[in-house]
């Protein structure tokens, strides 16, 4: 590229940006709204189920039920909505979105702790959310084994033994995320979601809106050279990208505690590898519209929909149907958010993402080099 090829890029660079300022709205969008959404998305992108509502048909009314009830309630995951004098009050608060669990604690529940004989108790969930549901009946089991061992614990030591029952005791350490918060989890996955919205959408509405005003006939009857011109459009987004980055990455050490564990050069790096790809997927759906709307449908529902779906951002690539998991080899975000993931969480690098950076390396090279091309046949 000599100086004066050079110049001409900076000039359309600038003409980019100063056509971005001249549209305070668009600026906002770009500066403001992905620092709002991870906001938003990291409280309302989480799985934990941190409230579950219950409602109570307490049988036996004794002093172990209550003590049974108040366990639960006190274990800060519950919420008691009422208490039923009977089985289908239970069933309707359940049926009409009232509760999402019913408790019914039967007769002689206490006398059956007395005599030894296994005390039952029935739960009724709400399984229309399995998620919600699955967790709920975990909380339970959890909350009724410790209630049940102390129980233990305390005839052993009305009986006068002094040497408490062994067992096997598993010691577990959770890494990289401690506290099991869905939010830690997501948030990374976020950063690469808003990434790829922003450099995709601007890229192909923005050729586009040149379509719309005439002026990208004008600026082919010039003497720039198309590549000038591509090079002048995809470099202000990817700038535009990287203070996105910069901006999200802040909400996430600043706002949600999550640091970034890895080397924030790599990182940086592995942004620009992606970035490749969606500005050229951008670039070649502004081949293939012919207004702004017709590029946001594409972008939309073409583009970000199938990429969100089968990138594992929400679901488990591991879950999905074997067909559907070799269909995921082609999407480059399911590559990003690996990376960024295991940089952000785990604080791993190149050394072993060696096989994501490279598969993204050559998918963005790849991307961006044959979206160049029709849109530079597409020019001529």
């Amino acid at each position: 590229m000599n100086g004066k090829g050079f110049a001409t890029v900076i000039h359309f660079i600038k003409k980019e940006f100063q056509q971005l300022k001249r549209d305070p709205k668009m600026f906002a969008i770009v500066l403001a709204a992905p620092v709002l959404q991870t906001i938003i998305l990291g409280y309302a992108a989480t799985f934990d189920v941190n409230n579950v509502d219950f409602y109570l048909l307490d049988r036996d009314r004794s002093s172990s039920s209550r003590k049974y009830v108040e366990k639960i309630v006190n274990s800060g995951y519950f919420t008691m909505k009422g208490a039923g004098e009977n089985y289908d009050e239970v069933e309707n608060a359940i049926m009409n979105g009232n509760a999402a669990m019913g408790l019914i604690i039967p007769r002689d529940f206490e006398k059956d702790i007395e005599n030894n004989t296994g005390a039952k108790v029935q739960v009724l969930l709400d399984g229309s959310d399995g998620n919600k549901g699955s967790i709920a009946f975990g909380y339970v089991q959890a909350i009724t084994a410790d209630y049940a061992k102390n129980i233990l614990l305390g005839k052993i030591e009305r009986n006068g033994i002094r040497s408490p029952l062994k067992s096997v005791n598993a010691e577990t350490r959770i890494w990289y995320n401690p506290e099991l918060k869905t939010r830690v989890f997501m948030v990374p996955g976020i950063t690469a979601l808003l990434l790829m919205i922003i450099t995709t959408l601007l890229t192909s509405l923005a050729i586009v809106k040149e379509k719309e005003f005439g002026t990208l006939e004008q600026l082919i009857v010039t003497p720039i050279k198309p590549w000038q011109m591509i090079l002048g459009k995809i470099l202000p987004f990817t700038i535009l990208g990287f203070i996105m980055i910069l901006l999200v990455n802040s909400v996430m050490v600043f706002w949600f505690g999550i640091p970034i564990r890895g080397r924030a050069l790599f990182f940086l790096f592995a942004s620009l590898l992606f970035i490749l790809s969606t500005l050229g997927i951008g670039l070649f759906i502004s081949t293939i519209s012919k207004t702004q709307q017709q590029a946001m449908m594409v972008t939309v529902f073409g583009v970000m929909m199938p990429m969100i779906y089968l990138s594992g951002f929400v679901f488990p690539i591991e879950n999905m149907p074997k067909i559907i998991q070799y269909i995921t080899y082609i999407i480059p975000l399911k590559y990003f958010i690996t990376i960024i993931r295991g940089v952000i969480l785990k604080g791993i690098g190149i050394t072993e993402l060696w096989r994501e950076t490279l598969i993204l390396a050559s998918m963005g090279i790849s991307i961006l080099f044959l979206a160049s091309k029709r849109f530079n046949k597409r020019l001529e």
